[in-house]
C-alpha cells in the first residue's frame, strides 16, 4: 500500500521511539474525536472515557504497527471502535447510535417512512432491534465501513454482514412504517 503523508508525523515517530511527551502531544491532539466516537457507540460518558483510554494504551503499545497507510485518527479510530464493541459484548449494554448522518444515508437508500416520525422515536426502534443487526447497522450507515471491513471488525463473514445489515434495515423499516401508520390512527 502507499504511504500517505501525515500532518503529525514526527509526533508520531517520537511516539515510536516511546516518548511520554510526544504521546502526550498526540493524546491531546485526537481525545475529544475519540471520546465522541467511543461515546456514540457506549451511550455512557464514564465508559466511554475508559474505552477511549483504553484505545490510547492499545494504540501506543501497537504503533510500531502503523504503516501510514491510511491516515493516524482513521488508524486510531479503528483501535476505538473495535474497543467500543468488546465493551459492549463484554458488558452487554444497548447500543445507541443514531444521528442526522443515519437518517440521510437512510434517506438516500429510498426508504419511504412519514415525515412525522421523530428521531426519537427511530432511535428507540434502533433500540430494539438485535444486537447484531444493531452493530452493523451502525458501522455500514453512520461509520461508513465497507462489509470487509465490519467482517474484520466483528469477526463475521461479509456474506453475514451484509445479510445482517439487509434484515436490519428491512425490520427497521417495517418498524417505523407500522410506528408512522400507528401514529396517525
Amino acid at each position: 500500500m502507499r504511504s500517505t503523508k501525515q500532518l503529525h508525523q514526527p509526533i508520531i515517530d517520537q511516539c515510536k521511539k516511546d516518548c511520554s511527551k510526544a504521546q502526550m502531544q498526540l493524546y491531546n491532539l485526537y481525545c475529544k474525536a475519540m471520546f465522541l466516537v467511543a461515546f456514540r457507540y457506549v451511550k455512557d460518558k464514564f465508559v466511554a472515557e475508559d474505552v477511549m483510554q483504553d484505545a490510547f494504551i492499545k494504540a501506543f503499545k501497537n504503533i510500531e504497527n502503523y504503516k501510514n497507510e491510511v491516515a493516524f485518527g482513521a488508524w486510531l479510530k479503528r483501535i476505538v471502535i473495535n474497543q467500543s464493541i468488546d465493551q459492549l459484548k463484554k458488558n452487554k449494554l444497548e447500543l445507541v447510535s443514531i444521528n442526522e448522518e443515519v437518517i440521510a444515508k437512510a434517506d438516500e437508500d429510498d426508504w419511504n417512512v412519514d415525515s412525522d416520525i421523530s428521531i426519537e422515536g427511530i432511535v428507540e426502534e434502533i433500540n430494539g432491534l438485535k444486537e447484531k443487526y444493531r452493530l452493523v447497522l451502525t458501522l455500514y450507515l453512520l461509520e461508513g465501513y465497507d462489509h470487509q471491513e465490519i467482517s474484520e471488525v466483528l469477526k463475521i463473514t461479509e456474506t453475514t454482514s451484509r445479510t445482517h445489515l439487509l434484515r436490519g434495515k428491512k425490520i427497521l423499516k417495517e418498524a417505523l412504517k407500522n410506528t408512522s401508520y400507528a401514529a396517525r390512527y
